[in-house]
């Protein structure tokens, strides 16, 4: 019990771990709330709608809490660059590709929420719509991105055969697993990405607020898994 403890407080000292337990919360209130507001006990819709609202404060800090990103962002794309130092050519471009996503997403969202603030004098429609839009292709190019990074470990591990140690294929495995839990991890964030889409697109504004909130949760939970591979997604 107090190893869980400490890892907690260990994770809610730094931004990103912090981000990840916010968002947990986030989801997880509202797939609980979006299931009692469902349910046939009207006793429980007054905790449903709460959880709700709850989950939708978290979610605005996590949007505010954003604003300050972009420097961060572009100091890792700015590092990156045209990916020199990777291997393979084919991951190469669509590392840049997701790096240019994501620097684009951070401005898009902060216009979308100063015109919500009113802030400015713009429409914040179109913006949450572009913000969307570039998530989605963030997210897309990661799926492919992790696909790539198994086909090349893949190709790694039967080129070990049996020669190499046993630290190193098992080393490979924990790879794979990583790569295989980021596929699931943005799989269900795109699910809730096309969700936010305009209506026609897919299955956009069809899901109902639980699913949502599960295909989040199931995200959250597996950003919580902590990553013991060299590489990551």
């Amino acid at each position: 019990m107090q190893q869980a403890v400490e890892s907690l407080v260990q994770l809610l000292e730094s931004y990103r771990g912090r981000d990840k337990v916010i968002r947990t919360f986030c989801y997880g209130s509202q797939l609980v709330g979006g299931v009692l507001q469902a349910g046939a006990v009207v006793s429980s819709h007054s905790l449903g709608k709460s959880l709700l609202l709850f989950s939708a404060q978290l979610s605005q800090c996590r949007t505010m809490l954003r604003l300050f990103d972009d420097l961060s962002m572009l100091a890792y794309t700015h590092s990156y660059g045209f990916g020199a130092r990777e291997g393979d050519s084919c991951l190469r471009w669509i590392s840049v590709l997701n790096n240019v996503a994501d620097q684009l997403y951070y401005p898009c969202e902060h216009i979308a929420w100063a015109a919500d603030a009113e802030l400015i004098k713009v429409r914040s429609a179109e913006w949450w719509l572009f913000s969307t839009v570039l998530w989605g292709l963030s997210l897309l190019l990661g799926i492919l991105r992790s696909f790539r990074i198994l086909l090349l470990l893949t190709k790694k591990l039967k080129s070990c055969g049996r020669h190499k140690a046993d630290n190193s294929r098992s080393q490979i495995h924990i790879q794979m697993r990583d790569e295989v839990l980021s596929i699931l991890s943005k799989m269900a964030d795109l699910s809730n990405a096309i969700h936010w889409m305009p209506p026609g697109f897919l299955w956009a504004g069809r899901f109902p607020v639980w699913l949502v909130g599960l295909m989040g949760t199931i995200s959250s939970v597996i950003g919580l898994i902590p990553a013991n591979a060299g590489n990551s997604s």
